[in-house]
């Protein structure tokens, strides 16, 4: 393990970070809004944090392999949402560590679950930092510094490996892995930018449709209002977000073939992008049509209004409110929850399993049962129109396993300590999944303040685990991982 090389990359991506917070220290001084030294002293702890890690090995030049990539990529995750958390408490929003520390991390993992009651009349300098922690963490800053730290002379291939979520991290878009990088954040930030546009234009204020354009794409899903989207009582808001949630739980490589090759056929050349579609489609059908039927919205418009949005905003783990779904027929509180699973695509923003990964389990049973029925016939999985490897496909069971062993052993360790089932249950699949909101005393017109502080730091970790796809940081409690 290369400590040092570790060190000085950890150094530079916190001083990095450190400059983020300028922006909102500058707001703050514009508006007078008394969250500055707030964001003075954040800063200042982050940069000098930075370069005391930094200065002293800035002359290293080692390589990182493949088990550093491990180790600082879980430790930057880690340690950033105690940065980012800093302001949130020196500002008293957030008293308890605990509490700043889950804001932060569900901000930086675009969860979008918070602890944060009264968002209106909170500083708009600290609403623009939470809306900006989801932005970075989006596209994922390490694959940001992936782009950067090239130029310092540090490679980056083994945190995109890392960090990068899905199954098929091995895919490059161009030969450098830098330019990769860049490539995927011209995208994101160009999205982003289109985003702020049509927002504003549709009636929000500029600094509204910054923050809601940053948690839009990064399917984040933090809002500037209690209310969420239901503040601003507007269809137009409501579908401009729909588009470009989707739009953010597409496959990045997709957008980026797409623009490339000026061919727009290719989202539906994929089989992953047709099925993701396709559960979009079939949810938002069938919730509206129920929505009827029991009479919760007599409007089939409606009806058809608050499903999309619904159905969009939990399939891609963004975690918006237009309505408080807690009050429709339980059956459907469930679907959306189940539904945060496994909806959003690899290479996308979304959390959860992912398309893929279902689609494949999906084609190996197939297979199974053609391999039943014909014992001597070859039956290979197939995507695309190619055999997938075998280790492939056993990694994708391993990781549904786990996912769900995980899944499990969070909501028991709520529950344990004092929490209602319904909650815990779904406040752990929340925080795994990267969604938001959940069911019971953290459904969508409540928030999280009112857990337990362990709770708050064992979701944490999930919300980690969730971000990171597990293994990243399960990896590191493996004996053989420590050994040379």
């Amino acid at each position: 393990m290369q400590f040092t090389a570790i060190q000085r990359v950890m150094g530079l991506l916190l001083i990095l970070f450190s400059t983020v917070m300028l922006p909102c220290l500058a707001l703050s001084l514009w508006n007078q809004d008394g969250a500055h030294l707030a964001f003075l002293q954040a800063y200042a702890i982050t940069l000098g944090a930075g370069l005391l890690a930094w200065l002293p090995v800035a002359r290293v030049q080692r390589e990182l392999r493949i088990r550093d990539g491990f180790v600082l990529v879980t430790l930057f995750w880690g340690l950033l949402a105690l940065f980012g958390g800093l302001p949130l408490m020196f500002a008293g929003v957030t008293p308890l560590l605990a509490d700043a520390y889950f804001e932060a991390m569900s901000g930086l993992t675009t969860t979008g679950s918070s602890v944060i009651s009264g968002l209106d009349k909170l500083p708009p300098s600290l609403n623009l930092w939470r809306g900006l922690m989801q932005f970075l963490g989006g596209m994922g800053i390490v694959v940001l510094a992936v782009a950067i730290l090239p130029l310092l002379g540090v490679g980056g291939m083994q945190l995109y490996k890392a960090e990068t979520p899905g199954p098929m991290k091995e895919n490059k878009l161009t030969p450098r892995i830098h330019e990769t990088a860049k490539a995927l954040w011209y995208i994101y930030l160009g999205l982003t930018i289109a985003c702020f546009l049509a927002l504003w234009a549709a009636g929000m204020t500029p600094l509204d449709a910054v923050i809601h354009a940053f948690s839009a794409l990064s399917t984040g899903g933090f809002s500037s209002h209690d209310a969420s989207i239901a503040h601003f009582n507007s269809a137009l808001i409501e579908m401009i977000l729909v588009l470009f949630m989707f739009l953010g739980g597409v496959n990045f490589a997709l957008h980026f073939m797409a623009w490339h090759r000026r061919d727009w056929r290719a989202y539906f050349r994929d089989s992953e992008f047709r099925v993701y579609l396709g559960i979009l489609a079939l949810a938002t059908a069938f919730i509206a049509l129920y929505l009827v039927a029991a009479g919760t919205y007599p409007d089939p418009l409606q009806a058809l209004r608050y499903s999309v949005f619904q159905v969009v905003t939990m399939a891609t783990t963004t975690g918006y409110m237009s309505a408080d779904f807690a009050l429709w027929p339980g059956v459907l509180g469930a679907l959306l929850m189940f539904i945060s699973f496994f909806s959003g695509s690899a290479g996308s923003t979304a959390g959860g399993i992912k398309v893929i990964r279902v689609l494949m389990l999906y084609k190996q049973g197939a297979a199974e049962i053609k391999r039943l029925l014909h014992p001597n016939a070859i039956v290979p999985v197939k995507l695309a129109g190619r055999s997938v490897p075998e280790r492939t496909i056993a990694a994708i069971s391993a990781f549904f396993t786990l996912y769900l062993v995980v899944f499990a052993l969070v909501g028991l360790v709520i529950a344990s300590l004092g929490v209602d089932l319904v909650t815990a249950f779904s406040a752990a699949a929340a925080a795994l999944n990267n969604t938001g909101p959940g069911l019971g005393a953290v459904g969508p017109a409540a928030n999280f303040g009112a857990l337990p502080e362990a709770a708050k730091w064992v979701l944490s970790f999930a919300m980690l685990a969730g971000r990171l796809e597990l293994f990243t940081l399960l990896v590191l409690v493996s004996p053989s991982f420590w050994r040379d």
